[in-house]
């Protein structure tokens, strides 16, 4: 009887025999090499397809820890990570890539919380900043940037009215787009052209992630109402488009849009701490998030946090009107060197 038809007859002799449960073993280099030799010969003898033993590459690949016996942990360390947002636990993700989480600490050498920021995008806020700025218009441009911001502060007062909180909140979801449209723009125009943008992007970037980052905050302070998410949904589609439009059309005008949107965040905040300082707003304890991100001593209150957005918001107020004056002069944004880190 020759080889092959040996084998045919051991196979179909072996088609029948119940195979026990056997743990899953890593294919070796030979193994492999076998495998596929033995599986070419059956499938030559009209015995099977390869497929039945060659299981598809569609599965996660993310590893299982019952087959790796917690072996491939170093990947990515099983067990708990850092409490993240909120103080939740969250269960460590082992990973076939081997992306392994990153543990940072503090200064002190305590464990960091967060994971939306790191201790090096932490700062102190410079409250010495002029907040009676206010550029004056001069061109159609310029009224028209200023028409338009009145236009949207007055729904904005008949809705929330002394509800600062909250107007906080949805001043924060529309104040967080700008810059995120801007730096995306210049990204690709950086793109196309070949060229360095002066680092505006970076700084563009920044504001935006600034903004969410007072967003975060106040999400703490206070929780929206089902009407006012869906008022979010609906401006903040309605405000980007129009703004990724207006930004096309003219860099200028956006920029000193945003300008003045911040001249009107800094009176809405002042407005915010008249009410606080009157007790027509209780002076809470700051949430944890603001004592991390802005550096804040323990036993900061409420009102520290609106002290430093508000000089935030004029931080902005000042990149966005400079912005909008190199447009002015006929420059682009990278002839003059981006203000990064400027809070």
């Amino acid at each position: 009887m020759s080889s092959r038809l040996a084998g045919t007859a051991l196979c179909r002799h072996l088609s029948h025999v119940p195979v026990p449960h056997l743990p899953a073993l890593r294919p070796t280099a030979s193994s492999a090499l076998l495998h596929r030799c033995s599986a070419a010969q059956a499938q030559r003898a009209g015995l099977w397809p390869p497929s039945r033993f060659s299981p598809p590459r569609r599965a996660s690949t993310l590893s299982d820890p019952a087959q790796d016996g917690g072996k491939d942990q170093k990947a990515g360390t099983a067990g708990k990570v850092p409490p993240g947002e909120g103080g939740a636990e969250q269960k460590a993700v082992v990973s076939y890539w081997g992306v392994p989480p990153s543990r940072v600490s503090k200064e002190d050498g305590s464990e960091w919380r967060w994971t939306c920021f790191r201790p090096w995008d932490t700062y102190q806020a410079d409250l010495s900043i002029d907040l009676q700025k206010h550029h004056a218009p001069t061109t159609i441009l310029d009224k028209l940037a200023l028409y338009t911001v009145k236009a949207l502060r007055w729904p904005t007062d008949i809705f929330f009215q002394r509800r600062y909180a909250c107007r906080a909140m949805m001043l924060e979801t529309v104040a967080a787009v700008p810059g995120m449209v801007g730096g995306v723009l210049l990204h690709l125009k950086s793109l196309r052209r070949f060229d360095h943008s002066g680092g505006w992007i970076k700084a563009l970037l920044e504001e935006a992630e600034n903004e969410r980052m007072h967003l975060m905050t106040f999400m703490e302070v206070a929780q929206p109402r089902w009407y006012e998410r869906a008022l979010v949904v609906a401006v903040q589609g309605v405000f980007f488009n129009a703004y990724f439009v207006g930004y096309l059309l003219s860099p200028k005008f956006a920029h000193r849009v945003v300008g003045y949107l911040e001249e009107e965040a800094i009176h809405s905040y002042t407005e915010f701490l008249k009410d606080i300082d009157s007790g027509a707003i209780q002076n809470t304890p700051a949430p944890a998030i603001a004592l991390d991100y802005w550096r804040l001593p323990q036993g900061s209150t409420l009102r520290d946090v609106v002290a430093v957005v508000r000089a935030d918001e004029a931080h902005h107020r000042d990149v966005n009107h400079f912005a909008s004056d190199v447009h002015y002069q006929g420059h682009q944004l990278k002839a003059a060197p981006a203000p990064l880190g400027y809070h």
